[in-house]
């Protein structure tokens, strides 16, 4: 398969979506009031996060694990040039000649200024998960021969989220709360992004039989060399 037509688009959305999850509101702690459950609480940024791993999802199953990976390192760099700017940016002096920077500069520290523990795990969380996910989607479409996408979709979905939550929310968080909220915390995120994964498994199929047709391509990885240190497509 050469120069395919739809793919570039593809990994534009899933670095548009790793940033802006990683950029707007990660530090955020949403609460709702939810029947039969209660008050739960979780980060603003995994309302759109899942769709990253969507997006992963039909690329691995139309492309192959080789196009996925570019794409997740893609993401990866764009959140490492991301976290790196906001730090400047948010280090270099502001002009005391200007009002408007009184105002400004604490806004972005809050906003942008996440500790360390937060960047390193949110970023090592989706360098690990989203290799994960292509991975088990990819093996899992030999094994079924191609047959019963969904058990594909949220099965991969399922290990790479699970991986994902195990790192990040320790990394981020242990010591800072109580290790009941913080088991409460990884346990209603993980069925969230789960849940997502399979709300939108009618669109995923509708997507994925559009793309093959449109691509003429349905790519099994049989012979893939699956070591994750690679951009060869």
């Amino acid at each position: 398969m050469t120069s395919p037509r739809y793919y570039d688009f593809l990994m534009a959305g899933t670095v548009a979506v790793l940033l802006c999850s990683n950029l707007i509101g990660p530090a955020k702690a949403c609460a709702l009031s939810l029947p039969w459950i209660g008050v739960v609480t979780f980060g603003a940024g995994n309302l759109f996060f899942p769709i990253s791993y969507i997006l992963g999802d039909v690329m691995t199953e139309v492309y192959g694990f080789a196009r996925a990976r570019r794409a997740i390192w893609a993401g990866f760099a764009a959140m490492l040039f991301a976290t790196g700017m906001s730090a400047i940016i948010v280090a270099m002096p502001a002009s005391p000649d200007s009002d408007y920077n009184k105002v400004l500069q604490p806004a972005l520290e809050v906003v942008f200024g996440n500790t360390w523990r937060i960047v390193v795990a949110s970023m090592l969380a989706f360098w690990v998960g989203d290799f994960v996910n292509s991975y088990v989607l990819a093996k899992m479409k030999v094994w079924t021969e191609g047959r019963m996408l969904w058990t594909r979709t949220i099965g991969s979905t399922v290990c790479g989220q699970s991986i994902d939550s195990l790192l990040f929310y320790p990394i981020a968080f242990y010591g800072i709360m109580d290790n009941r909220t913080l088991g409460a915390l990884m346990a209603f995120n993980l069925l969230f992004k789960i849940g997502v994964e399979v709300l939108f498994t009618p669109l995923t199929y509708w997507v994925v039989r559009r793309l093959k047709r449109a691509e003429g391509v349905d790519v099994f990885d049989r012979g893939t060399d699956f070591t994750p240190f690679s951009l060869k497509a």
